[in-house]
């Protein structure tokens, strides 16, 4: 039916950026019979112009003020949405394991088995040099201040 012709990318091309202020081509490349006739208009006095006819003038050459390429977008409040919806499946993720995965605290976390496991390590003088004994004062049976 019909053959697809690829753009030339060698060929001067037109963009709307804050670091390119004059684009290499006017925006607008085939002009109308008014259009054209309002280019003639220009190589005389601008005074003569209206105001709608220099805007429309400066709409052939560029598409975007510079106005216009700075107004921001509202993506952010799409990201920030994005982020906080993926926080709240990891939040409600990890409750539900919690709940449903992982079993009772082990019993050797309670404060009566830390405290008698930590009896027996004195009794046994466990690291008598830098660790738990050397910091027990077994003549006063209390902690070295």
């Amino acid at each position: 039916a019909g053959v697809v012709k690829a753009e030339d990318y060698t060929l001067p091309a037109y963009v709307d950026r804050r670091d390119v202020p004059l684009p290499e081509v006017a925006f607008v490349r085939d002009l109308s019979a008014q259009q054209r006739a309002l280019k003639e208009k220009e190589k005389a006095s601008w005074s003569a112009l209206s105001v709608e006819e220099k805007v429309e003038l400066y709409r052939m050459k560029f598409n975007e003020t510079y106005a216009e390429m700075n107004k921001g977008t509202n993506e952010w409040k799409t990201i920030l949405g994005g982020v906080l919806f993926f926080l709240g499946v990891t939040g409600i993720i990890l409750i539900w394991q919690k709940n449903f995965m992982y079993g009772p605290i082990p019993h050797t976390f309670s404060e009566e088995w830390l405290s008698a496991q930590t009896k027996r390590m004195l009794d046994m003088r466990v690291n008598p040099v830098e660790g738990i004994s050397a910091q027990w004062d077994f003549d006063k049976n209390e902690w070295k201040k």
